[in-house]
């Protein structure tokens, strides 16, 4: 499991990431990082090790094998369950190609390769699953999931959701018990007080909430100074101009340089990526191929950019 070093080095790959993908909920880097651990860090601690890129290391960050033969009820169950679907073949070898690469990396996965039927369930860094090839099945063909930025939309996505479960939506600031709540309704859907922190999956000696805390109390141990790795503060919010809020559900909403996208390289003009609930300001009000051109202040950063108007709801002052 991930120690104190391994800590580090996630906050100093993915700090900026994490803080524009977090800006204006109450979860913290900390937060984020506990949640990386619990999913993925045995997976990462050793993979950060290996003469491997960054790049690389997000993509192999995928898992879980098991299928209907080890109780798995949500689809797909398995091999068949999931060809069954369009496209499902070609997702198929993707995911079974993930088990491969992964195994050769990271041990304990021999037996789930010698099974030509075993595939990965599991993807990216926060291990979004399979299951949600029947309603994203671009993110998983396109393998969205080895970005970063894609994988932290989609986390404090469900994240959000959870924090709706436990009744803290309206919450600025969270304890650390109360994160961990979120945590156990993120992995299991719900969170019953009266069983604090012995909720959600065991490993055979803890449960998925004691181990996020656990994780969370050492990641909040682990000092990080971002100091030359920001851009230079700039106000908060930019004065004048109508106020608009993000609502995106998963994938933070892209910033881009000019009012077009190309559908060959989607990400060519992205400048920033605003994640939901976050605000801006518009230069006008008169979209350009249904771009808003709008001003807004980023994790400490000013940017002004285009955004799909359709993403952007009037707020009113």
């Amino acid at each position: 499991m991930p120690k104190a070093d391994d800590i580090l080095w996630f906050k100093q790959q993915f700090h900026n990431e994490i803080a524009a993908a977090v800006e204006g909920t109450p979860f913290t880097l900390d937060m984020i990082c506990a949640i990386a651990c619990q999913e993925t860090g045995f997976i990462w601690q050793t993979l950060r090790k290996r003469d491997l890129s960054r790049d690389q290391v997000l993509e192999l960050c995928v898992g879980d094998t098991i299928d209907a033969s080890g109780g798995r009820r949500a689809f797909p169950r398995t091999k068949a369950d999931l060809i069954a679907r369009p496209n499902g073949q070609r997702m198929f070898e993707i995911a079974r190609q993930a088990l491969v690469d992964m195994s050769r990396q990271i041990n304990g996965f021999a037996s789930a390769v010698a099974n030509p039927d075993k595939f990965c369930h599991g993807f990216g860094i926060f291990q979004f699953d399979l299951q949600f090839f029947l309603t994203e099945p671009d993110y998983f063909l396109e393998k969205r999931y080895a970005n970063f930025n894609d994988c932290a939309g989609h986390c404090v996505g469900e994240l959000r959701n959870a924090l709706r479960k436990v009744g803290l939506q309206n919450r600025a600031t969270l304890t650390d018990l109360e994160m961990a709540s979120v945590a156990i309704a993120y992995n299991t859907g719900g969170f019953n007080p009266s069983k604090g922190l012995k909720q959600g999956h065991f490993n055979g000696s803890k449960f998925y909430g004691e181990e996020f805390f656990d994780f969370l109390v050492l990641s909040k141990s682990v000092e990080f100074a971002a100091e030359g790795h920001v851009p230079p503060p700039t106000p908060e919010q930019p004065a004048g101009g109508t106020l608009f809020e993000v609502v995106v559900h998963g994938l933070p909403l892209r910033l881009r340089s000019d009012p077009s996208s190309d559908e060959s390289d989607p990400t060519a003009n992205v400048i920033a990526r605003l994640p939901n609930g976050h605000r801006v300001r518009a230069v006008t009000t008169n979209p350009v191929n249904g771009f808003l051109e709008v001003d807004t202040s980023l994790s400490g950063a000013r940017f002004r950019g285009f955004a799909a108007a359709q993403f952007l709801k009037l707020i009113s002052e």
